[in-house]
């Protein structure tokens, strides 16, 4: 896509942030803050392991900044004073947030408490040691005023600490200030600081580099791509601590790092103009690999942890970016990914298969991705056929890539586990016209109204024909005027708002039309695909949806969602 559309949006459920960095801006309607319901610059280190509200931003006379005095554009922040004046904020380089002002002051309160030491540095910055925050930040004034209101007292046990920590930007005689907050570590090095507008710009440049690289969609979505490419572009951050790449997390609202299979649908959508960034997203989880082939659970810049696993999606969308882009996926960098690959399928055969079972297992419905679905209701493990069919589908593209790089008999011994885990598959989790669970203790099959039995459509043609037929009509059955349901809506156990229980989500949507598009079913596809698209257009990009209503439900801004939808409107419009 070309040329740069007016996007805009609202910063309480679209945070204000760019390509690169820990900083987020964001309206927190929650009274039960410390300093209560405001606008907020936040920190996105850490995914909750840190205090993320770093600062409430205020008019310079304490009154709250309203939403109608709010403009967000990928670029600049802009708070509008009803005296005519203005705040504008820019994020120019992904550690540093500069702030300008005509005719209206801001004022920075931060919370104070433990940890929280305010000093003066050099040249009249002031430094703040944000220990709950695990950063230090450097307040510098360009030029204007910058006042300082941290009192300090000492504790019962002889400890220093702030009453209050406020800082006020306010303009001096020329009407204006400028001035910057830099995000360090131990030491803070002098910056450049181009003129604010050269800033602005700079920003706006690199926005619209990204967009240009975004596929075609249809006329009518062209906007909503926009901001689907902009939650993408704001989602990234650099490379700190345990990342060693740019990474893009899920959300900078609350989801702030990366799970082992959300990173797939980012990855298949930066496939079509960003591949190098692509590739990233594909190896974030594999830098993190533990030395019996498991990827983590999640991971982002501060932790990691290997309580649960996700899906194998990996091959999968492994063989959706080499069509996308075969130039770029060289033998050369196939080897890279292929023996991490290659652990990651024999760890699910050889650890996640019980004594006697020719099936792998689930330990929680977390491992699943779909946490909470009814078809975890029975208890585990459970032996589902979504499991069996992915790890099926990784091993297609591991016996492809082996090919390519001329390891024939790891191609052929991959070709091989494929097979058998299809028709295992088949003769143990078939029943009649549709896929059952099993629990592994005692063989007991677990029946749900859950769309997860369906998901082994995406074998496409490697399941009989008479099976697709009924996996097909089985789909209808969850397809709702907005995509398709998780449960089917008329469960006894369907709840609108119930996570997996119900709701709309992006990659259960890409792997059904995936596997529709695979055996020809096109006029089926295409109209999920119209339906989720329409109602991303509606309700913008949220983590999932009202199967009914089509709104938005929990974090408003989620990558994979935008993800998804790039892939599917440009889908639609190769149609």
């Amino acid at each position: 896509m070309s040329g740069s559309p007016d996007i805009t949006f609202d910063i309480s459920r679209v945070p204000f942030s760019r390509f690169g960095s820990y900083f987020a801006v964001s309206y927190l309607d929650r009274p039960e803050l410390p300093l209560g319901a405001a606008v907020y610059l936040r920190s996105v280190h850490g995914h909750g392991a840190i205090r993320p509200e770093l600062f409430r931003l205020d008019w310079a006379d304490g009154q709250p900044i309203e939403f109608d005095e709010v403009e967000a554009t990928p670029a600049s922040l802009t708070f509008h004073h009803s005296n005519g004046g203005k705040v504008v904020l820019c994020i120019p380089e992904p550690g540093t947030v500069r702030i300008y002002g005509e005719r209206a002051g801001l004022r920075l309160e931060m919370p104070p408490g433990p940890g929280v030491v305010v000093h003066p540095g050099d040249g009249g910055r002031w430094i703040i040691n944000a220990f709950p925050a695990l950063r230090r930040y450097a307040v510098e004034r360009i030029h204007g005023v910058l006042e300082v209101d941290a009192p300090t007292f000492v504790d019962a046990r002889h400890t220093l600490h702030h009453k209050r920590v406020v800082l006020t930007l306010k303009p001096d005689g020329s009407g204006s200030f400028d001035a910057a907050i830099d995000e360090f570590g131990s030491t803070w090095a002098p910056k450049r600081r181009q003129p604010f507008a050269m800033s602005v710009a700079i920003v706006k440049d690199a926005f619209d580099a990204w967009l240009a690289g975004m596929p075609d969609v249809p006329e009518t979505w062209e906007e909503t791509l926009g901001l689907a490419a902009y939650v993408d572009w704001s989602c990234v951050v650099d490379p700190a601590d345990r990342l060693i790449r740019p990474t893009m997390f899920m959300s900078k609202n609350h989801m702030c790092q990366v799970w082992s299979w959300d990173n797939c649908f980012n990855a298949m959508a930066l496939s079509y103009g960003h591949p190098e960034l692509a590739w990233d997203q594909l190896m974030v989880l594999v830098d993190h690999q533990d030395p019996f082939g498991a990827f983590p659970d999640a991971v982002n810049d501060l932790t990691r942890h290997y309580n649960f696993s996700k899906p194998p999606v990996h091959g999968w969308a492994l063989s959706f970016m080499r069509e996308q882009k075969p130039e770029f996926f060289a033998p050369a960098r196939l080897r890279e990914i292929y023996g991490s690959f290659s652990r990651w399928a024999t760890w699910w055969l050889s650890h996640r298969v019980g004594r006697g079972e020719s099936l792998p297992h689930y330990l929680h419905g977390n491992d699943s991705g779909w946490d909470n679905s009814t078809m975890f209701d029975a208890g585990v493990p459970l032996i589902a056929p979504d499991l069996a069919a992915l790890l099926a589908l990784h091993c297609f593209e591991l016996s492809d890539v082996a090919t390519l790089l001329g390891e024939n008999n790891d191609a052929i011994k991959w070709h091989e586990a494929a097979i058998r885990l299809i028709a295992d598959l088949i003769h143990t989790l078939w029943r009649e016209d549709h896929f059952v669970a099993l629990r592994e203790n005692d063989h007991e099959v677990v029946e749900s109204d859950s769309l997860i039995p369906c998901i082994p459509i995406v074998l496409g043609k490697w399941l009989p024909p008479e099976f697709q037929t009924a996996l097909v009509e089985r789909i209808r059955g969850f397809l709702t005027d907005y995509g398709l349901a998780t449960e089917d809506p008329q469960s006894p156990h369907y709840t609108s708002d119930g996570y997996w229980r119900g709701p709309i989500w992006a990659p259960s949507t890409l792997l059904i039309v995936s596997g529709l598009e695979a055996i020809g079913e096109d006029a089926l596809a295409r109209e999920i695909s119209e339906r989720f698209c329409a109602m991303c257009a509606q309700s913008g990009f949220a983590e999932n949806f009202d199967a009914l209503t089509g709104e938005g439900l929990r974090d408003p801004a989620y990558s994979w969602t935008a993800s998804v939808f790039i892939i599917l409107a440009h889908k639609l419009a190769e149609a």
